[in-house]
C-alpha cells in the first residue's frame, strides 16, 4: 500500500481513482493507517479502503482464497465504461509493481484515445512506437517496431 501511495501524484495526473479492498475490518484499516502507513507515507494512505468481510467482492473478482480466508493481491484496471481492461492476480506473498500499474494505465488511456486504432507493444511508454493492427501489419511488425526500443 505504501508503494501505490508513492504513485499518488502519477495516478492523479492520469485522472484515475484507486480503491483498496481487503477482508480486514474498517477498524484494522484504521490501525494500519495510524500505526504503519502514516510512518511510511507522509499523510498516510491517500486512497479509500473498503472492507470485504467474507470475501464477497473478492469472490466476484476471482481473488478470494476460501482455504486461507484472504483476498489474494489483485490489480484491476476498469475503464470509464465499467469494463475490466487489465487484471493481474498475485500469489499472497508476491508484491506488485506500481510502475507497471502506471504504465498500464497510460497504455490503456492511449488505446482508448485512439479508439483502438493503435496497440501498445511490450513495455510501451508514452511517446514510443505503437502498432496499428491491420491485415497489412501481419508479418511486418519488425518493419514497424523494434524490441531494442524497450531499453530506450
Amino acid at each position: 500500500m505504501a508503494a501505490v501511495a508513492a504513485k499518488a501524484e502519477d495516478l492523479k495526473r492520469l485522472n484515475t481513482e484507486l480503491l483498496a479492498i481487503s477482508i480486514d475490518t474498517v477498524f484494522v484499516h484504521k490501525v494500519w493507517q495510524e500505526t504503519e502507513l502514516s510512518k511510511l507515507i507522509p499523510g498516510g494512505f491517500p486512497f479509500p479502503m473498503a472492507s470485504d468481510l467474507g470475501g464477497k467482492i473478492g469472490t466476484l473478482y476471482g481473488v478470494y482464497d476460501e482455504k486461507i480466508g484472504i483476498n489474494l493481491r489483485g490489480t484491476f484496471l476498469i475503464d470509464p465504461d465499467g469494463i475490466i481492461r487489465i487484471s493481474h492476480i498475485y500469489d499472497a506473498p508476491v508484491g506488485r509493481n506500481f510502475d507497471e500499474l502506471v504504465r498500464m494505465i497510460e497504455a490503456a488511456q492511449h488505446i482508448r484515445a485512439t479508439g483502438g486504432a493503435e496497440a501498445c507493444p511490450a513495455n510501451w511508454r508514452p511517446g514510443k512506437t505503437t502498432l496499428k493492427p491491420s491485415p497489412e501489419l501481419a508479418g511486418k511488425v519488425a518493419d514497424t517496431w523494434n524490441p531494442s526500443e524497450l531499453d530506450n
